[in-house]
């Protein structure tokens, strides 16, 4: 197997890199996950039955409350147009290994999940076949066992633009984040009821936390709106 240009780079500047990783451990505000409602229902409509599945992001975390992160936004906005069943099933640090575990204590139905998964398969320098595989693993329990019609797959953040890691150890993340991201788009297309989920972010310090890693309420707003969008434009998948 050739090696990337970034995998060389990782090798060469392995000290560095793990200096400045150690660093970030030590410095990095760390931010809680927002108290809030997990789990409600909400609006009037059709049913609409909706899990919340991931990481930090999925949590809230740069959040000053659930009604302002992913889950409060994105039910918020749906809400207009369903009776949505809501609940939300993430935790900081969760890796898709650590979701695909906590899926297996998950027995409820649902239409339609948004996921967040990436940015700790990243640092923790998950392969991209091994993503891949357990991406896809993923969606086969969520579409299978769970029956869900509807999943998106939020895109892996690009570790390049986040202030908080110095470079080089931001670069060499980033350009592993791509190749998990574009795992991931791979898999997503080979499963009908998926869809990668890319939401475009300006370049804008006002969509980033005050840890320099997460995503601002503003961001969260973004996400729920492209998310909310693809789940209305597509709601013949699930009434």
């Amino acid at each position: 197997m050739t090696l990337g240009f970034d995998h060389v780079v990782r090798i060469a500047l392995l000290p560095l890199l793990l200096a400045q990783a150690l660093w970030v451990r030590r410095t990095a505000q760390l931010l809680p996950e927002p108290a809030g409602a997990r789990s409600g229902q909400k609006g009037q409509g059709p049913e609409l039955r909706l899990l919340i599945l991931g990481d930090s992001a999925a949590a809230g975390v740069g959040a000053q409350h659930q009604d302002q992160a992913l889950a409060g936004q994105l039910v918020a906005r749906l809400a207009k147009d369903f009776t949505v069943d809501w609940r939300l099933q993430a935790r900081t640090g969760h890796t898709t290994a650590h979701t695909l575990a906590t899926l297996a204590k998950i027995t409820f139905p649902v239409d339609v999940v948004v996921i967040s998964l990436g940015v700790n398969d990243t640092t923790r320098l998950i392969s991209a076949d091994q993503f891949a595989k357990r991406q896809a693993q993923l969606l086969q329990e969520l579409t299978s066992k769970l029956g869900a019609k509807l999943v998106l797959v939020s895109a892996v953040p690009d570790l390049t633009l986040f202030p908080a890691l110095p470079f080089p150890l931001n670069w060499v993340l980033g350009r592993h984040s791509q190749r998990l991201d574009r795992a991931l788009k791979s898999v997503a297309a080979r499963v009908p009821q998926a869809q990668h989920l890319k939401t475009e972010f300006t370049p804008d310090a006002r969509l980033i936390a005050s840890d320099g890693y997460h995503p601002s309420e503003e961001a969260y707003a973004l996400w729920a709106d492209s998310a909310a969008r693809v789940i209305c434009d597509q709601a013949d998948r699930f009434i």
